[in-house]
């Protein structure tokens, strides 16, 4: 049998682009080595935001978030996006880099707030003003449900026509000469006319299969889940804790999802191989920072506590689209802790970049290719995970 299109992966980055083939028509195949969003998606944060220092990254999460608000008008289901807003906390040393991002952010259109020192109350109560020169407010900012988000995308993928195949592990890509022309699966070989690698973690030795560098690093990402004590002052939005480098995405009746964010080590992994449950210091560390910062937090609860997979590039940003040298294949790989919030936008420029070969030039450095040109972005300010 053959499509027009396999997509190898069913994250919301794999998800999101198989439906937007399928949507313009091309007969596309999703396959999955586990269920939708069983990988780093499901364990996603989740956060919601615009706050990041290059215009491809504003445009495609602002883009992203249209998406998520006309989820259940386009898709048939909601993303059971919550838009309580986000908050970005800044230290000194962030100062100046913060403020340039506002200002860019702004003359692109996205709605913020900014708070020299202490602000914002009624989104940051009881909050420790220890090293916190300034705030970024964002109102369009939330967070989603990342298991329901991809769901909505299959579903709709499928009502097109699409097919998914689920707990169906790819063994290979299949290559003739300079061209990608299909996938091994365990009792058949499929072909397709595009190939896109959004296997997330592992994405590296799929691409490694048909002799394809991919330079993506596999590190594990702890989360916590805490229960704080009723009757507080909680903040409802979520937060990059920048002075703190940490993250808090509420779950609702007093519960946060709170992780580390840049800067921390990062400790690479086998993604067929890994420890799955948050090491004992970790949760500690959490713990300090987190009560420190807000009294109110004084006395959690822990609910849960885990590690998933973060797939890394070199710049921290993703690698998507076609690459020089080999046809029929795509990458989409690298989300690096920005790709829940991005997917939406993303799939459907890769979608578009595929089917009609028209893409923009700042998505066009997305490719590979810009490894072997030197054309790498910036690291992006924040480097939290979402």
């Amino acid at each position: 049998m053959s499509y027009d299109a396999i997509v190898v992966g069913a994250g919301i980055s794999g998800a999101a682009t198989a439906y937007q083939l399928q949507r313009a028509g091309a007969k596309t195949l999703l396959i999955d080595r586990g269920e939708p969003a069983s990988g780093g998606t499901g364990k996603s944060a989740a956060i919601i935001r615009q706050s990041y220092s290059t215009p491809l990254l504003v445009r495609l999460a602002r883009a992203s978030i249209t998406m998520f608000e006309s989820a259940r008008a386009e898709l048939g289901k909601d993303a059971d996006f919550v838009q309580d807003g986000y908050c970005f906390v800044v230290s000194a040393d962030m100062l100046e880099a913060a403020k340039q991002n506002v200002a860019m952010q702004r003359q692109l259109g996205i709605v913020n707030e900014w708070s020299d020192g202490l602000g914002f109350p009624q989104h940051l109560p009881d909050l420790n003003p220890d090293g916190i020169t300034g705030i970024v407010y964002e109102p369009h900012g939330g967070y989603a449900d990342p298991v329901q988000a991809t769901e909505a995308y299959v579903g709709a993928f499928q009502k097109f026509g699409g097919e998914l195949r689920a707990r169906t592990p790819v063994r290979r890509l299949l290559r003739k000469g300079d061209r990608i022309t299909g996938v091994e699966l365990d009792n058949a070989e499929v072909s397709a006319n595009h190939v896109v690698n959004a296997a997330g973690p592992w994405a590296k030795p799929l691409a490694e299969s048909a002799g394809l560098e991919l330079p993506l690093r596999s590190v594990r990402e702890q989360d916590t889940v805490w229960q704080v004590p009723a009757g507080r002052a909680l903040p409802k939005c979520s937060i990059s804790m920048g002075v703190d480098a940490c993250y808090y995405r509420p779950l609702g009746q007093g519960r946060f999802i709170i992780g580390r964010g840049f800067p921390k080590e990062y400790v690479d992994v086998d993604p067929y191989n890994y420890k799955t449950t948050a090491d004992a210091e970790f949760i500690s560390d959490v713990q300090a920072r987190v009560e420190r910062r807000f009294p109110s937090f004084s006395g959690m609860k822990l609910i849960q506590a885990y590690a998933a997979l973060y797939d890394v590039t070199p710049d921290w940003y993703p690698i998507v689209g076609p690459r020089s040298g080999i046809a029929g294949y795509a990458d989409f790989s690298g989300g690096s802790g920005h790709g829940f919030k991005i997917a939406p936008a993303t799939g459907k420029e890769l979608g578009d970049w595929l089917l009609t070969g028209n893409v923009g030039d700042d998505f066009r450095q997305f490719s590979h290719d810009r490894f072997a040109a030197g054309n790498l972005f910036v690291q992006s300010f924040g480097g939290n995970r979402g």
